[in-house]
Parts: C-alpha cells; sequence; structure tokens
C-alpha cells in the first residue's frame, strides 16, 4: 500500500492528510461499517470487497483506494478478526482482505473459520511480517494471496483481481521468503516445524496467556496444553517463556510490541 496512506513502525502509524490520501488514489471512502448485502452478482458484476483491520488510518486508506477503482464495491469494514467473521457472514463477500494481526481474533483464525462457513469467499491477508513460519501459516490458513503493507496501492489491487480470478498471489518478497525456507528445509537446515496446535499454544504463551486460558481460547484441556508446551520447549530447545516469546515474535506469531523490540534484537 502507497506509504502516504499506510505509514506503519513498529506499530505506531502517522496519519495521512486527506490532500495526500486523494493524491495516492483518488476517490471517495466508504461511509459504510458493514453495508447492506448486495443482489446475486452477475458475471459482470463488481468484486465485493471486505476489508478487515484494526488500525483507523490503514482500514480508512484501503477504503480509500479500493472505493475509487471502479471494478470493486466496498461491502463492510471491521475493526478486528471477530467482526470481520460476523460481517463476513451477513454479506458473503467475494474477498476479504484482512490484516493478519487483530484482537479478539487473528486474521488467520478468521480466515480458517472463513474457509469452512464460506468457502467460495476468497482471503487475502495483509501484514508487515514476511518470515517463513509466518507464511507457512498463511498457506496453511486456506488463504488465497498474502500481500506486505509496503505494497503499492496498484499491486494490492491485482491481488484481489487475481484471487478473485481463482489464481493464489503473494507479494514477490513473500514469494522469495517461501522459496528459500523450502530450499533450506530440503538441505536439511531451518527450525523444527510446529504442528497447528504447537502454534496456537505458542502464539498464547507468547500473548502472556495462562494455560487456563490458553486452554479456555482452544477450547481443550489445561493439562493438554501443558503437555503441548513441555514438547514445544524440548522441541525448539527453549526452556524459559521469555525464550520462546522471542521465537514466536522473530518467526512473525504475534506482532512486534515496543516494549520487546530491544529484548530481540539483544
Amino acid at each position: 500500500m502507497d506509504r502516504r496512506i499506510l505509514n506503519q513502525s513498529a506499530g505506531k502509524e502517522s496519519k495521512p492528510s486527506q490532500a495526500s490520501a486523494r493524491a495516492a488514489c483518488a476517490g471517495k471512502p466508504a461511509s459504510h461499517h458493514g453495508a447492506a448485502k448486495s443482489p446475486c452478482a452477475s458475471p459482470g458484476a463488481r468484486i465485493r470487497v471486505l476489508v478487515a483491520d484494526d488500525h483507523p488510518v490503514v482500514r480508512k486508506g484501503l477504503a480509500l483506494c479500493l472505493s475509487s477503482q471502479p471494478e470493486f464495491e466496498l461491502v463492510g469494514e471491521a475493526r478486528d478478526g471477530k467482526e470481520a467473521l460476523d460481517l463476513a457472514r451477513q454479506l458473503a463477500p467475494d474477498v476479504v482482505l484482512m490484516d493478519l494481526n487483530m484482537p479478539r481474533l487473528s486474521g488467520l483464525a478468521a480466515t480458517e473459520s472463513l474457509q469452512k462457513e464460506l468457502p467460495r469467499t476468497k482471503v487475502l491477508l495483509l501484514s508487515t511480517h514476511n518470515s517463513a513460519e509466518c507464511v507457512l501459516r498463511v498457506l496453511r490458513s486456506g488463504a488465497r494471496g498474502y500481500v506486505l503493507k509496503e505494497a503499492p496501492a496498484e499491486e494490492i489491487v491485482q491481488a484481489i483481481q487475481r484471487v478473485q480470478g481463482g489464481e493464489v498471489y503473494f507479494s514477490p518478497r513473500v514469494a522469495h521468503v517461501a522459496m528459500n525456507h523450502f530450499v533450506r528445509r530440503s538441505a536439511g537446515t531451518g527450525a523444527p516445524e510446529l504442528s497447528n496446535r504447537e502454534r496456537d499454544i505458542l502464539t498464547g504463551i507468547a500473548e502472556g496467556l495462562s494455560n487456563k486460558e490458553i486452554a479456555c481460547r482452544l477450547d481443550i484441556g489445561t493439562r493438554t496444553v501443558e503437555t503441548h508446551r513441555e514438547r514445544l520447549m524440548r522441541k525448539l530447545n527453549i526452556h524459559s517463556v521469555a525464550g520462546l516469546t522471542k521465537f514466536a515474535i522473530l518467526n512473525g506469531m504475534i506482532p512486534f510490541p515496543e516494549m520487546v523490540l530491544a529484548e530481540v534484537a539483544a
């Protein structure tokens, strides 16, 4: 996305002026936060898009750009993964343009639910992360594409068009990271691969949740969480919560909070 609209650094964003937003993408921002569902689409109909991002400036910037494109119809905006899932159920959009890391429900978790409930809706994920672990999780979630937030508006438009046309789309840098990962794995190097359950539990640990809270989130027993936690530490050869948190951050499982940037870099 054009840096004049999406200007972020370590979780911070600087609000673009209306003039710069108009200069980057001529058009009007959508005024709806979950519009009424449109009639059944015809072959020549516009692509119906739902935007989900917890950062207001980013979300409005995306809405502004998409609204200026004649081939798109912006049907709604969501502030977190839970709201994105609820709106998608109501509106049945063609494409959901979704941030990877959001409160209440992550973009990955929302994507997995959408693929089960609305298999015709394609999900295109957005993130600042391009680690191999993050890319692999996106692939496993069922998303049809992954675009870096630094991408220009033209790339995001092209990505939406391609996933709606039945293709997959990954930003060039993301595709490069994925290819390098597979090459390293074939050579017998790289970090141990984690199961989906291990990733979910590791994410909970890194977010500071207790075993009981992780069990409640994943609807499993507390003892099951403890068992997976012990296996994680053995598999990764990491024996502290701080170490597990650092591993999760460096591999794109959770955002980079400012308070831990110095520690992670150490």
